[in-house]
């Protein structure tokens, strides 16, 4: 049996020798995580050969290009990394072409748009105007070519609704590089209505449809996403960050999974598909060209040392043992919503059938923020959310988001996250704003230290139950 305490020890103890604050920050990390609720939707705990996969020379060598294709030399190994991570990328998701040097899930859906650019836009202009690459093309020819790059229209889901911002929204480069125009949900359900996104993209016409979610707590039909882009003449751009391990692990299926609708596919490899962190886009045949293009024309120095986690972790999600784990993640999720709402808690959509839940803590007199510091104080992690026509806004909010797949790695099941359900439900109900001159304050809050150390108690016995890293002791 592999000795990963004797492993990491000596790991630590060599950086130690540099720079022993960073040693101990990362050992003070394992500590803290150990002895935490994580209910942060996009975060999980990567394996540790995936781990240990990161921390070689592969970090050493510069590979821009393709397999087989680079701007330097002795890139060999370089290669063979890459080409296993996107065998099994492809493998894994059924998919036609598989891109795995995105560093994140941003870099990933910046290739995918700047992919989507250069098969709909550049390519037909050079064939039009008989230019090889663009360095054929005029100054004038160039500049035209330029302008309609920047001109070009994209849909994507509401933040509010759940969206994400590099779905086409201002404070991200994606709603600089494109006018956006974004669909939400149905005020009385939450759910994306299908049929006003339709009536919206035959008047608005868009080059690419977003489908894809950071915050929405259900499924999307990608039969009816790609069918909507189909009559408007769109590209059908899928960010699966969210929920990649739920499609890789067959809990996702049919028409709810994007391969096969969406022409290109973005995700990260990190969040439900517990990789290292990082990005990968999936396409078409059609697409793949453009696609491999990411590296230079977004993409630095691909990170073999990454591509190697990367595929590190592919291979072990197309394990069957990774099918169990997906399908308790969502199993987890719906029994995490059926004790909130039993307990009194308000969700957004009135439950889940994916791996996050959106909670409404408005009904508490809470915002966002305090609600999700008032967790924090008590041991258990989660992040503040917009929900639906906040009225609070994107800074303190109205609602937190938490999800399941980080404490399914450590084991918890559903008699675990019904006691987890319990505990939220007990802070929530014993927190209440600071008043102010002016009215209840936004950020400060006052939650009974006792309840606090209480609920902390209550999640140790679970953490206990449940240890994250087995085995692993770094003293």
């Amino acid at each position: 049996m592999t000795d990963f305490s004797s492993i990491y020890s000596q790991i630590l103890d060599a950086v130690a020798t540099v720079e022993p604050r960073v040693a101990e920050a990362t050992r003070q990390e394992l500590r803290d995580q150990r002895r935490s609720l994580k209910l942060i939707a996009s975060e999980n705990y990567a394996s540790l050969p995936t781990l240990l996969t990161m921390g070689t020379w592969l970090s050493d060598k510069y590979a821009e290009g393709t397999v087989g294709h680079r701007f330097y030399a002795a890139c060999q190994n370089v290669d063979t990394v890459e080409a296993v991570a996107s065998e099994h990328a492809k493998a894994l998701f059924g998919a036609e072409h598989a891109y795995v040097q995105p560093h994140s899930g941003i870099d990933a859906n910046l290739v995918a748009y700047w992919a989507i650019l250069n098969y709909r836009i550049e390519s037909p202009t050079l064939a039009r105007l008989g230019a090889a690459t663009v360095n054929d093309l005029t100054e004038a020819d160039w500049e035209a070519l330029r302008h309609e790059f920047n001109a070009q229209r994209v849909m994507g889901m509401s933040l509010d609704a759940g969206g994400h911002l590099t779905h086409g929204f201002r404070h991200n480069i994606s709603g600089k590089m494109f006018t956006q125009l974004s669909y939400g949900t149905n005020p009385s359900t939450g759910l994306i209505d299908y049929d006003a996104l339709r009536t919206a993209a035959r008047e608005y016409r868009p080059l690419i449809i977003v489908a894809g979610y950071s915050a929405y707590p259900r499924r999307v039909n990608f039969a009816k996403m790609r069918e909507i882009a189909d009559e408007v003449g769109a590209t059908l751009f899928v960010d699966m960050a969210h929920f990649a391990g739920l499609v890789a692990g067959k809990v996702f299926t049919g028409e709810e999974n994007p391969v096969g609708y969406g022409h290109v596919i973005a995700s990260t490899t990190h969040k439900s598909l517990r990789g290292p962190r990082g990005g990968f886009v999936l396409a078409t045949e059609e697409y793949a060209k453009s696609v491999d293009k990411g590296c230079p024309m977004v993409l630095g120095g691909p990170l073999g040392h990454v591509m190697a986690a990367k595929a590190v972790a592919f291979a072990e999600a197309r394990q069957e043992s990774f099918q169990v784990y997906a399908a308790q993640v969502a199993s987890n999720a719906k029994a995490l919503a059926d004790g909130l709402l039993r307990r009194g808690v308000s969700l957004v959509t009135g439950g889940t059938d994916n791996h996050l839940i959106l909670i409404d803590v408005s009904g508490f007199g809470l915002t966002g923020r305090q609600a999700e510091s008032a967790l924090l104080d008590s041991g258990v992690v989660t992040n503040r959310n917009s929900i639906p026509r906040d009225p609070k806004g994107a800074w303190y909010t109205s609602g937190i988001r938490i999800g399941t797949p980080a404490l399914t790695t450590r084991g918890f099941k559903e008699a675990e996250f019904d006691e987890v359900a319990d505990l939220i439900a007990y802070v929530l109900k014993n927190t209440a704003p600071c008043s102010t001159p002016t009215g209840p304050s936004k950020a400060k809050y006052e939650l009974d230290w006792r309840i606090a150390e209480q609920v902390q108690a209550r999640a140790d016995e679970l953490l206990e139950a449940n240890p994250l890293y087995p085995g692993l002791d770094l003293g």
